[in-house]
């Protein structure tokens, strides 16, 4: 299993992150970002996708600060408790911090095309919307993000394409907010917002428990154009 170690910018120690690369190079860099379940193996599953598609794929421990290493599915009552345990201690803040890091990291790596996108699911989703927000990232992907009507106040702050993919019956994203999301960024030539009809949050996690397989090839195919627009 191959990985880096990457400085936080704030000098409180190291991270490391999961790579893998394509077969050629150089490449883009798509940055992962974890689940509540930490760099596991749903998200190793998935860096062996970006990489199939001609990417190099990293994915940081963003967990680190609390507890490194952390590798939890979403199989368990205890393992679901853990996580959220995890959700609770999580500084957002520090987290977009070490994101920023991992991109800075990810341009200079070698076989890099210097060009880097960023794509999130759950707690990685939101996160990724806020890169969109605060960070150079050249492309953004949020897959069932939570609470993200309450970060459409930056909206404006988008310089780069962001895809927003939404469940249409996420437990953990009321209606309400997933429609404020849908009705601010309808029109906007940067933001496109995805509602996928009768999928449930984590749709598109690799043999999660709720698993859409439609839904999933839908918003895959979507997000793989726009890493191959932005990236090259």
């Amino acid at each position: 299993m191959a990985s880096i170690t990457i400085q936080a910018s704030d000098g409180s120690g190291s991270f490391s992150a999961y790579l893998l690369e394509p077969g050629e190079k150089p490449a883009g860099v798509v940055v992962l970002i974890q689940e509540i379940f930490g760099v596991n193996q749903a998200m190793r599953d998935t860096a062996a996708w970006v990489a199939d598609m001609g990417f190099i794929a990293i994915c940081p421990d963003l967990f680190w600060r609390i507890e490194p290493g952390i590798d939890i599915t979403d199989k368990s009552e205890a393992e679901w408790k853990r996580a959220f345990e995890l959700f609770n201690k999580f500084d957002q803040a520090k987290g977009i911090e070490d994101l920023k890091a991992t991109v800075a990291a990810a341009r200079k790596l070698p076989g890099a095309n210097g060009k880097v996108a960023t794509m999130g699911y759950c707690l990685g989703g939101r996160l990724a919307f806020i890169m969109a927000e605060q960070s150079d990232a050249d492309v953004n992907i949020s897959y069932y993000g939570v609470g993200l009507d309450n970060l459409l106040a930056e909206l404006n702050k988008v310089t780069k394409p962001l895809l927003v993919h939404i469940a249409d019956k996420d437990e953990f994203f009321p209606p309400d907010g997933r429609a404020k999301v849908v009705d601010a960024t309808k029109g906007s030539k940067l933001v496109h917002s995805y509602v996928y009809p009768g999928a449930n949050h984590a749709f598109a996690r690799v043999n999660g428990v709720h698993w859409d397989g439609r839904s999933a090839a839908i918003a895959n195919g979507r997000s793989a154009e726009a890493l191959v627009t932005a990236l090259g």
